[in-house]
């Protein structure tokens, strides 16, 4: 039977907050058995914890932010991703300003920290979420869904009607465990558009994007002078963000996750219908 984990020793990085700009130094520490994820900002007073919960998901604007007693914690996805991949349950994670650093756009530096401390196993089952009946929510023509699979499987495709993005490359499907996660997603770093930067910094984004943290396309071709990860880099972080959202749940899906142009709000919508219909699902060690 499958253990939970934890991480084996505390072990920190330094980073620059995609949206806030500000640099911020954040901390992964071991937690008992059925703790979940936990953010603890140290730089409040008092200090605040913010449970990793779908339901306490209060913004979905480019990232996926959790608020908890007045106190928020901002781009949650990237790390719990990691998390989930490397094969922890249980984490407390300190940092000290409001936003999760980005650093280079993906997974792979927190993959990095996390396998650097090592990873401890617990005298506790892990629990999955069985998908018993498919949930389905819907936004346009965007639509994610989970539906009943023996293991964790995806479907993702993005559209963006754009040179550098062909229709052979916006699709991914695959069975997602962890090491699929580490090999194929992980390094999948999160993207955005040229023409969107001044617009998005108007409003308080983007404040620390750059090239060094994520892929830029222009009107015609990516700009980023190494190029992409993957052909299909673009449509494998949109993967990558849908795992660390629906990890929100509390525990890894037993099911099939089939999306079209869905991103953190409608993963999230889809996280809280399918705790609204205790029917379609069951816990499982």
């Amino acid at each position: 039977m499958p253990k939970q984990q934890t991480i084996a020793a505390p072990i920190s990085a330094t980073g620059v907050a995609l949206h806030s700009g500000v640099r911020v130094q954040i901390t992964l520490n071991p937690a008992p058995p059925d703790t979940g994820f936990i953010f603890r900002r140290t730089d409040l007073n008092p200090v605040a914890e913010i449970p990793a919960r779908a339901d306490l998901v209060k913004e979905t604007r480019l990232a996926t932010t959790l608020v908890h007693g007045g106190a928020k914690v901002a781009t949650v996805e990237h790390l719990l991703a990691a998390c989930v991949g490397c094969g922890l349950d249980n984490a407390l994670i300190e940092l000290d300003n409001l936003e999760v650093p980005i650093m280079d756009g993906s997974s792979a530096p927190f993959v990095f920290l996390i396998e650097q401390a090592g990873v401890f196993a617990q005298d506790a089952p892990r629990r999955y979420i069985e998908i018993l009946s498919p949930v389905r929510v819907e936004a346009g023509d965007k639509f994610a869904e989970l539906l009943p699979n023996p293991h964790f499987e995806v479907d993702f495709t993005i559209d963006f009607s754009h040179p550098a993005i062909p229709d052979d490359q916006c699709h991914v499907r695959m069975k997602l465990d962890d090491d699929d996660f580490l090999a194929h997603i992980s390094r999948a770093r999160t993207f955005g558009f040229a023409y969107e930067v001044e617009t998005l910094r108007s409003m308080g984004l983007a404040q620390g994007g750059s090239m060094e943290n994520a892929v830029v396309l222009d009107e015609y071709k990516v700009l980023n002078r190494e190029g992409l990860r993957f052909t299909d880099e673009l449509a494998r972080h949109k993967v990558l963000d849908a795992v660390g959202d629906l990890f929100l749940l509390g525990h890894r899906v037993r099911g099939k996750y089939h999306a079209f142009k869905s991103g953190h709000e409608l993963n999230n919508r889809l996280c809280l219908a399918l705790q609204a219909n205790p029917a379609a699902w069951r816990y499982v060690t």
